[in-house]
């Protein structure tokens, strides 16, 4: 069972990763936003990483890996955005990664009860509810899908990657901070090579967003790596999906998508799902 104090603290981690979600699909150029949030990210860490320890020699492959995979899942994300709405494609890829976590949990030693599987299929099938409607009636598109598809396996990777890596670390927030110090500088070379000089100026006058956007980022994982340590990987993994519910709200209310039955149900099955994980 988790308690409720780290259930608290996941669910926060949920709100901050649908706010962040909420902001680039929002933007005018998400890839250049991103590019800043993860810049931003790297300069809050530069400021606090000197005060902490480093993380375990253990812990250090396992960084290294993340890293690049976070290049990976920050490529797709782009493409998933450009393809699909907010409260479709972010319940897509973040409603089929729990399940694939839960699939490759025995990789980080974590057991599966009953009452977690429950509440992991619970989950996911709240936020597959509203996906597969839509793709049914063609408000899908495949591309979309695909995309969406593609970017919950990364998601999934990165994840048992770094509930392994967090736990050898001895440091939770020392292995965060050093996982966005890192990947900045890859997603800021990535844009250079694809933006040139036009990125440089967007960050520079895009400052001010990026270290807001970059505390929701940061603190956001950072909760998410610190409760893998204290509690099971699949467990965190899925209730931190209870963030659909927020990006659903935000879709609707500030992006004026429209928010029917369907989406109204899978999130009563999301709730349902992070009580049964609550429990477990």
């Amino acid at each position: 069972m988790i308690s409720t104090p780290v259930t608290l603290l996941v669910l926060l981690s949920a709100a901050m990763h649908a706010g962040w979600n909420f902001v680039v699909k929002a933007s005018a150029d998400r890839f250049l936003d991103y590019t800043g949030l993860a810049v931003a990210g790297a300069a809050v860490a530069a400021c606090v990483l000197p005060w902490l320890p480093m993380p375990a020699v253990a812990a250090w492959p396992w960084l290294a890996t993340t890293t690049f995979i976070h290049v990976g899942y920050y490529l797709l994300l782009m493409q998933a955005y450009r393809h699909a709405d907010l409260s479709i494609a972010y319940p897509l890829m973040r409603g089929s990664a729990p399940v694939l976590v839960a699939l490759a949990a025995p990789l980080a030693g974590d057991a599966i009860n009953p009452a977690l599987m429950l509440g992991i299929a619970l989950v996911a099938a709240g936020i597959a509810l509203p996906v597969g409607i839509g793709f049914r009636r063609g408000g899908i598109a495949p591309a979309g899908l695909a995309y969406g598809f593609a970017t919950a396996a990364v998601i999934a990777l990165y994840t048992i990657v770094d509930g392994i890596g967090a736990r050898r670390s001895g440091h939770a927030l020392s292995y965060t901070l050093w996982l966005f110090f890192l990947n900045a500088w890859l997603v800021l070379g990535v844009a250079l090579r694809q933006r040139g000089r036009r990125a440089l100026v967007h960050l520079r006058k895009r400052w001010l967003f990026s270290l807001a956007g970059s505390t929701l980022t940061v603190g956001s994982y950072g909760l998410v790596l610190w409760a893998m340590t204290v509690a099971s990987i699949p467990a965190v993994a899925a209730l931190r999906e209870t963030s659909v519910i927020f990006a659903a709200i935000f879709g609707a209310w500030l992006l004026k998508e429209r928010m029917g039955r369907w989406r109204i149900a899978g999130a009563v099955l999301v709730a349902l799902g992070a009580i049964a994980i609550r429990w477990s």
